[in-house]
């Protein structure tokens, strides 16, 4: 019998599970390194803040952090960002923007393939 996961958030095992999944199905890379990323413990997870998505994004881009996003800093062009978490904050800067916060679930179903996508952390 195969070992599990050795995390308790069933969230966290049910999105690794279908970021390997996806990785294998959609023949993208891009789900199998995050799920590598999100395997790792949370205290080693990317902390993002906005100022750094806003000076490596550019227009319209896609993005997703293995970790959390948090709000210090300014978005000044619209932005799809995908992460685990967000700080309350960061989810308004995002918005206000015109960009959009999402979990990296939702970026799956919208984008399978992982094309245009770049990891942020």
């Amino acid at each position: 019998m195969p070992r599990g996961y050795a995390k308790s958030n069933d969230e966290l095992v049910a999105l690794l599970t279908s970021l390997r999944k996806a990785s294998k199905k959609e023949g993208a890379p891009i789900w199998g390194d995050l799920a590598k990323r999100l395997q790792r413990p949370s205290r080693s997870w990317a902390e993002v803040n906005l100022s750094r998505i806003a000076r490596v994004a550019p227009k319209g881009s896609t993005v997703v952090v293995a970790g959390k996003v948090l709000g210090a800093g300014a978005l000044s062009h619209p932005v799809t960002v995908a992460a685990f978490s967000f700080s309350g904050s960061a989810r308004a800067k995002i918005s206000a923007a015109g960009g959009e916060a999402m979990s990296i679930g939702q970026l799956m179903e919208k984008v399978p393939g992982g094309s245009q996508v770049r990891i942020i952390g």
